[in-house]
């Protein structure tokens, strides 16, 4: 069953709100290596002792780009055309994240914005 894998905060400013996290909740950040040099990101440890998810904080690309929840599923296309048969709607083309998978945007009946994610290390 897929479940919730991943989140991203997003803010005008990486530095200032990873402090604040830092502050408040003692999570862990460390700065992603993007291969092709051009996304400020954190990678986000939120923990061993409880139950839950890690995630990622980025620099925020519009006003619309808030937060971003990531379903973890085995087959992109799959779950791309399962979105679209029950109402959903595909935002972006499948991305891929060198090292990391493939990537893709979708929005659900009631416009509620997601992602979808498979993982494959291999891709570049």
């Amino acid at each position: 069953m897929p479940r919730v894998v991943h989140f991203d905060i997003k803010t005008e400013e990486p530095e200032k709100l990873k402090k604040f996290y830092e502050k408040v909740f003692n999570w862990k950040f460390d700065k992603w290596n993007d291969p092709s040099g051009q996304m400020e990101y954190y990678l986000v440890n939120t923990g061993e002792e409880e139950p839950g998810i890690d995630g990622g904080l980025a620099k925020r690309e519009g006003p619309d780009d808030q937060i971003d929840i990531t379903i973890g599923v085995k087959d992109i296309e799959r779950y791309a055309k399962l979105i679209e048969e029950n109402g959903g709607k595909i935002l972006s083309p499948k991305m891929s994240i060198s090292g990391v998978g493939y990537l893709m945007n979708f929005e659900d009946p009631q416009e509620n914005k997601y992602s979808i994610m498979e993982d494959d290390p291999e891709v570049k």
